[in-house]
């Protein structure tokens, strides 16, 4: 069970570094405004923003990354709460279907770890 949990946390870790080089360097090329849906103005305007972003995906992801290389459950409870939070808030605010991207993997990861607990 440790290995399938671990195997998802990384997953879910990989994800967000994804995120994060569509946030911060592919935002206004063709892959991310597809990604997005957005305009080429609507991508320029918003690109401070977006990398902003970016870079919290990355955080996510390297907290994630911290608790598997580490081992420590509590980091990686943190980490994947976080990922979870942030994936029903941007679900119920900006785009639905994050809530099938970021918060289901998420919250499947959780229950993984508190069920290796």
């Amino acid at each position: 069970m440790k290995t399938l949990t671990d195997i998802v946390l990384g997953l879910i870790a990989l994800e967000h570094v994804w995120i994060l080089v569509l946030e911060m360097f592919l935002w206004t090329h063709a892959i991310g405004r597809k990604t997005f849906g957005m305009s080429r103005d609507e991508a320029e305007n918003s690109k401070i923003l977006a990398a902003n972003q970016g870079l919290y995906n990355g955080f996510l992801a390297a907290g994630l990354l911290w608790g598997l290389i580490g081992g420590a459950w509590q980091v990686k409870l943190f980490f994947v709460g976080c990922v979870l939070i942030a994936g029903i808030y941007g679900g119920v605010t900006a785009k639905r279907s994050i809530l099938l991207v970021q918060a289901l993997p998420a919250l499947i990861g959780l229950l993984l770890l508190l069920a290796t607990r």
